[in-house]
Parts: structure tokens; sequence; C-alpha cells
């Protein structure tokens, strides 16, 4: 593996230890909501802090983005390299005992998503990715399905949890997607769910308003697969954007005719 992905994976495995010893007592989690169902607890930031520490010691003149403490001092100084962090995709579900969550950090190199690296402490699978070397899982290369017929297809989603505003026109969304795939699926975790994309456990994925460390890893992750990531209207710039469709590249195109009308 790239070297920068060796400390990535190290850098997710020390966060995914203090995942993984807060999640045999959760009663006894602080939990703090950010916003409406929107919730951040100890162990959200014990986790990013863990995996700052990691990557600042290997380079410490990279920038830093991350969910719970923001950008870094040195990321708007033209910095060529910076991480891209969510120390726990999934809170709502972490705190609930229900098991579908992940750690994400990607390296951004000159506006460009070079490194990626998922990994799901439950089941202990590990997501890798570099720009031009393909996509892995637990060290096995993975493709996106071949699968072409969105009739045919097991898509995932993720629907407003905070601002409600969006409700109506998700379930429009919600409506067509319905009657176009064989089955929609929610899990929840947005990071982990474009994983499942690249390793072929989901045919497609599309959400609204999604955060760069949402998406960031996960979406070298599909492309090194051989899929295709853009925004509601098939274009690139999604990941600061945040409206994500993704799939491999017959139901990526299938799915931005029925979805590019809700395109902003």
């Amino acid at each position: 593996m790239h070297p920068m992905i060796n400390t990535a994976v190290k850098a997710a495995r020390r966060a995914s230890a203090i995942i993984n010893r807060a999640s045999f007592d959760l009663d006894r989690l602080q939990v703090t909501e950010k916003n409406h169902n929107d919730f951040v607890t100890e162990v959200d930031q014990a986790a990013e802090q863990a995996i700052i520490e990691v990557l600042r010691s290997a380079y410490p003149d990279h920038a830093i983005l991350a969910e719970e403490s923001g950008a870094s001092a040195n990321l708007h100084d033209e910095n060529e390299n910076v991480w891209i962090i969510d120390p726990l995709d999934g809170t709502t579900n972490f705190i609930h005992g229900f098991p579908q969550y992940c750690v994400s950090i990607a390296l951004q190199q000159r506006g460009q998503i070079t490194q990626a690296v998922v990994y799901d402490p439950s089941r202990n699978d590990l997501f890798t990715a570099s720009k031009g070397a393909g996509a892995y899982l637990n060290e096995k290369r993975i493709r996106v399905t071949r699968r072409d017929r969105l009739a045919d297809a097991l898509v995932g989603t993720g629907f407003p949890f905070s601002n409600m505003d969006a409700l109506d026109e998700y379930l429009k969304m919600f409506k067509i997607m319905t009657q176009k795939t064989a089955g929609l699926r929610r899990p929840g975790a947005a990071a982990l769910d474009l994983a499942y994309v690249a390793c072929g456990r989901l045919d497609g994925f599309f959400e609204k308003n999604l955060k760069p460390w949402d998406a960031a890893a996960g979406s070298l992750l599909i492309t090194e697969a051989g899929g295709i990531v853009g925004t509601f209207a098939g274009e690139s710039d999604y990941l600061y954007k945040g409206d994500i469709i993704a799939g491999n590249p017959k139901i990526f195109a299938q799915m931005v005719a029925h979805l590019s009308p809700f395109s902003r």
C-alpha cells in the first residue's frame, strides 16, 4: 500500500479502538445534540483527536478538515495536502447500538482526492484506495457491479434528519426511486454506503446535502472500483456541493436521468 494509506489505516485503527471500547458500554456515553437529530459524543471527539495525532505526527505540514474540530489554521494557506476526516460516520446508529458506522479518512491533494480509507470497526472491514491504483476491501481488489438495469438495482440513500425543510422533496425522490428500482436501503452512514457501492453490495447511491467528510473517501473508492460519482445533474463538483449520485456507469446514468430534476 501507499505510505500515506498506511498512515491513514493506522489512524483509522487507532480511532476504531476507541469506538469499539465505547460500544460495550453505550449507556455511559455523554451525547450532545449539535442540531435537531444531529448528535456528537465524546467518542467522536476522542476518535477524531486520535486520527489527527497520527496524521500530524507523520505529516505535520498537512492541513486538516474534520467534522468535529473543523478546519486547521493552515487550511486556507494554499496547502496542497488536506486530510478530510469523519471520525465516526453514523453516530446516531452507534449510540443506539446499531452496527452500521465507520471511520472515514481521505487525502485531498491539489483539489483531487488521492488516498482513501473507510474502516468499519464492527465488521473489521477495511476499504482502501489510492488514485490510479484501484480499490480494495481487506486487501482484495473490488469492483462495482455489472448490473445494467435500474429496475434490478439495489440502491442506497440517505434522507433529511436535521433540516426537515427538504423532507417533501426527498419524499418525491423516494417515490420515484422506489418505483424504478428493486429496492431502496437507508442504513444511515453515507461513507459506508459509498464503500458498499464500490464493493458491489449496492448498485447505486444518492443523497442530498452531504458534507465533504461524508463523501471524500467513499467517492475515490467508487471511481477506483470502476464506478462514477457526480451531482444530481451528473457533474463533477459533488464534493463541496453535497448532492451525490454514485453507481456503476449504467446505473449512474439511469439515476441521473430520474433525479436530475432535483438538482440545484
